[in-house]
């Protein structure tokens, strides 16, 4: 059966402008955007008005981990919890994380969260992670991009003992992504010095969550980033940052950029407005509850995390939402690095964003569009499927109430988490309407998800000219064996 919603007198927001338009979609896609659709609508069309709202693409997600098995447990949102919850908030897609245990077969993994994915209310994609190397990771590689739709591959460079990769790995992995044309992310944390400054600061008498940041100090993120970044130029590969947190890796990013290299950084919205002072709350609970790695920073960092957005040496938003509830985080009450790493915020991103974002004049709403959506579409290859209102794209639409505003609680979250990091926070600016693949699936405070409706999304290898212009950026960079 047919279904057509037609959305009317809005601004239309996208990366590059915003204009008045009406949106017709049809079957789930945008049929038309323009002035005066009505004519083109068929009979029995759904009409929304949109006057003095904003029409923004569907907020994308890059970095989730629903349903993640780590550190003993698993987190409290599944595929269907926070997908949901991500739809109230006006995000319409996520990419998560398949990660295998060390020794599993990559292909194994994959199946095992496609299963769990299937209960997804919104569509997703998965990056996969390498935990380990041999010929079997160098064949499933290839069946993951070549089938499966995978174009990117995660490396955690923390984790000692579980799940973080050596060089030796790295070099292997990048080197086999780019024969693919995926693209390698990565975890920026040194995890030998993690370990043995974890070790350190026990010894010290401190075994609170005060002690996370300091065994994670900014220098350990930053060498890793440089590190990540310095394979990759050797190896003439494009690489993604994920949750760049302080300014060390900031300013590798940014280094790296000015001599040409490929490298794209990724900011998590908790990391722009809270800092390590949350570690030192009297009460654990709400201590622990900010446990995630890297952990959050002295303020100076979130400026500079600012201006790299601004800048576009930045160029994505997300939230790596991995939620564990008190009882959950109460396993490293005795020792802090036996907390389980993780917050939410998939729901809250686009506001909190949006209000100390746009309301400040920092990002334009146009800027909003691009580092919530529209970069994360270009940069993982489904825009403009994704990230785009346009003839053709998917129907994924925010209609955006920019005077609409609300407080942040746990108390009315729709994840299953007992605990919010933005907590009492107001915000101007929210999602009136979320259209998922043309459905309205939350409507002025009414979340009308299904378990089931979201679709795998496959994401094409970037093809030959990935490649081709991955060669020509090692041709003229000068290398250490250059040198």
């Amino acid at each position: 059966m047919s279904s057509a919603l037609l959305i009317r007198g809005g601004t239309v927001v996208n990366a590059d402008r915003e204009f008045a338009a009406d949106v017709l979609c049809l079957d789930g896609r945008i049929a038309a955007v323009g002035a005066d659709l009505q004519p083109q609508a068929p009979s029995g069309t759904q009409t929304l008005d949109a006057s003095g709202q904003y029409l923004l693409p569907g907020g994308i997600d890059p970095h989730t981990h629903m349903q993640l098995p780590f550190m003993g447990t698993v987190t409290m949102d599944d595929f269907y919890s926070g997908t949901a919850a991500g739809l109230a908030g006006g995000t319409t897609s996520i990419i998560d994380f398949v990660i295998p245990d060390p020794r599993q077969p990559l292909m194994e993994a994959y199946r095992t969260w496609r299963g769990w994915a299937e209960k997804a209310a919104a569509d997703y994609g998965f990056h996969v992670a390498i935990t380990w190397w041999d010929d079997s990771v160098h064949r499933d590689m290839a069946t993951l991009v070549q089938q499966e739709g995978i174009n990117s591959f995660k490396h955690f460079m923390a984790y000692k003992n579980a799940i973080m990769c050596d060089d030796e790995t790295l070099v292997n992995s990048f080197r086999r992504a780019l024969e693919l044309g995926a693209m390698p992310t990565v975890h920026a944390e040194n995890g030998e010095l993690v370990y043995l400054l974890q070790q350190e600061v026990a010894k010290m008498g401190i075994t609170g969550p005060e002690g996370h940041p300091l065994a994670r100090p900014p220098m350990v993120e930053g060498e890793a980033a440089n590190r990540a970044i310095a394979i990759a130029d050797v190896l003439g590969v494009p690489i993604y940052v994920v949750h760049v947190s302080c300014i060390e890796s900031a300013d590798a990013i940014a280094r790296a950029r000015a001599r040409g290299q490929r490298v794209y950084g990724e900011v998590l919205a908790g990391h722009l407005l809270i800092d390590d002072s949350v570690y030192r709350h009297p009460d654990f609970a709400t201590a622990a509850a900010h446990v995630m790695s890297p952990p959050f920073r002295p303020r100076i960092h979130q400026e500079a995390l600012w201006r790299g957005l601004q800048s576009g040496q930045l160029h994505t938003t997300a939230t790596d939402h991995c939620t564990f509830c008190a009882a959950q985080k109460a396993a490293g009450r005795e020792n802090f690095a036996q907390i389980p790493n993780g917050c939410g915020g998939i729901e809250e991103r686009l506001s909190v964003i949006w209000d100390a974002g746009v309301n400040s004049g920092r990002l334009t709403p146009s800027e909003f569009v691009a580092v919530t959506s529209a970069n994360a579409a270009k940069l993982f290859n489904i825009y403009p499927q994704k990230g785009c209102i346009t003839a053709g794209a998917d129907a994924d639409l925010v209609l955006w109430d920019p005077q609409g505003s609300k407080t942040i609680s746990a108390r009315t979250q729709h994840s299953r988490g007992d605990f919010n990091i933005f907590e009492g926070r107001s915000v101007r600016g929210i999602a009136s309407h979320t259209i998922s693949r043309g459905r309205v699936v939350y409507a002025n405070g009414d979340l009308r998800a299904e378990q089931g409706r979201g679709r795998y999304l496959k994401r094409p290898a970037f093809g030959a000219n990935f490649q081709a212009a991955a060669r020509r950026a090692q041709e003229l960079t000068p290398t250490a064996v250059q040198r």
